[in-house]
């Protein structure tokens, strides 16, 4: 009886987590996982595990493998990912883009480095009164599908798009809170000439106690800040 218990409760944890494996443009999901997404690791691919660490290597893409296949879509168009199991923790979803440097393949490249901008925040709505844990107070909440809009503004180019949501279920103190992590490949045409930034890295652009990583049980919290720079909008 005690196994069989341990094996439920394993199952649940399981079926709590999630990941992104497909990517999604204007509306359209890949027909199948990881073919513009790099594969995460086996503790997230297999399993649906999360990042705790914000100093671990996987805040950049969640380890894996390297690359295969690349995307197409135009400058202010509508990009997002597919989350497997839907986002089963509360907490914002946000979403940064790392150009490719010229001469370098997407397939390989690790990004390292300040190389990443904020592109999208899916974050707390904000109304002066309590914040809750549900999905009034956090719109990505139990969705399936994230989106954000490619901006307008953004030079044409082959790009990482990461993204990232961030399960605050446990984040009562500095170190609980969750990433559940995927990049995908991009090829971003129709362009403008705008420059991007502020640019942060990953690891680097968070740290455990940033405001945005802590989810206090009382009192309850009446405002939020995503933690990271500013969405640049172009």
């Amino acid at each position: 009886m005690k196994l069989l218990a341990t094996l439920l409760l394993a199952g649940a944890a399981v079926e709590a987590h999630y990941k992104f494996p497909r990517l999604i443009i204007n509306g359209q999901p890949e027909p199948a996982d990881w073919v513009a997404v790099r594969k995460t690791n086996i503790n997230n691919a297999r399993d649906n595990g999360a990042v705790s660490n914000v100093n671990s290597a996987d805040m950049r893409c969640f380890g894996g493998s390297v690359g295969k296949s690349t995307l197409t879509i135009a400058a202010g168009e509508t990009l997002g990912f597919v989350a497997s199991s839907g986002i089963m923790h509360f907490g914002p979803c946000q979403f940064y883009m790392a150009r490719v440097p010229d001469g370098k393949d997407v397939n390989s490249w690790d990004a390292a480095g300040n190389v990443w901008f904020k592109a999208g925040s899916i974050s707390a709505v904000q109304t002066g009164g309590p914040l809750k844990g549900d999905e009034a107070t956090w719109p990505a909440y139990h969705k399936s599908q994230v989106n954000f809009k490619i901006p307008a503004a953004l030079p044409s180019g082959t790009y990482l798009v990461r993204v990232e949501s961030i399960a605050l279920h446990l984040a009562q103190q500095a170190g609980g809170a969750q990433f559940y992590i995927s990049c995908g490949q991009v090829n971003v045409t129709g362009g403008g000439s705008g420059t991007p930034g502020p640019l942060v890295a990953f690891p680097g652009a968070y740290k455990a106690s940033d405001p945005g990583l802590i989810w206090p049980n009382s009192p309850a919290r009446t405002s939020y800040t995503a933690p990271g720079p500013a969405v640049w909008e172009g």
